[in-house]
């Protein structure tokens, strides 16, 4: 069994040679665009909306214009994602708060930003990470799950745990681009409900693996 430390090289190792390049899957031009699109992306796929945003960022391509929406126009662009009603009035009190707060500029501090309106901390992560390659580490329910079921975290209770035993290993350079190599594992090959380990390059040093082997030899 290896110790987490191990067991952290040997991921950061394998990431770094096989997805040098790994970033969001969500479409966006600036911080603003960014924003908005990771509000909308809770409990909802970075394909449905990409989607969306596509007509979204053509009526209100500015703070300043979705500032000035109704919740009805907001609604009416966004209702094919989860938590429509919610997520327009997010929105716009996001948008409110940047020209209020911030003159309509996006700030990259993460507590700064939880200020927003339908910006928590995860949220907050991803733009200071991935808008301004801030060591933030975003946890999503990919980041979450597929870190406890590596062996990078150990009985963690909720996303902030999570956060605090990731950041403590990866180094600060690592953790803007390891944000999106869990994700992206977590997505197309950590799976939820039948991980596809047979295919998995980091199966020899994942925990969830060395169980799953000793269960077999053990009946």
């Amino acid at each position: 069994m290896l110790k987490t430390k191990e067991r952290f090289i040997a991921v950061i190792d394998y990431f770094t040679k096989n997805k040098p390049v790994a970033e969001t899957e969500l479409i966006y031009k600036d911080s603003f665009q960014l924003l908005v699109a990771v509000i909308l992306s809770a409990q909802c796929t970075d394909k449905r909306v990409n989607i969306i945003t596509q007509q979204f960022f053509k009526v209100y391509s500015s703070a300043k214009e979705l500032a000035l929406a109704s919740q009805e126009e907001v609604y009416e662009l966004i209702k094919s994602c989860s938590y429509p009603n919610n997520k327009a009035k997010n929105l716009i009190g996001m948008a409110n708060g940047l020209i209020q707060l911030f003159n309509g500029e996006v700030p990259s501090d993460v507590d700064e930003l939880q200020k927003l309106n339908g910006v928590g901390r995860k949220t907050a992560n991803v733009i200071a990470s991935v808008v301004f390659n801030k060591p933030a580490m975003a946890v999503d329910t990919h980041v979450f799950r597929v870190s406890e079921r590596i062996g990078l975290t150990t009985n963690s209770k909720n996303p902030l745990e999570t956060e605090k035993q990731l950041v403590k290993y990866f180094p600060e350079n690592i953790i803007p681009i390891a944000h999106h190599w869990l994700i992206l594992h977590g997505r197309y090959v950590c799976i939820a409900r039948k991980p596809k380990c047979e295919e998995c390059g980091i199966k020899e040093f994942c925990r969830y693996y060395e169980n799953k082997i000793r269960e077999k030899c053990e009946i």
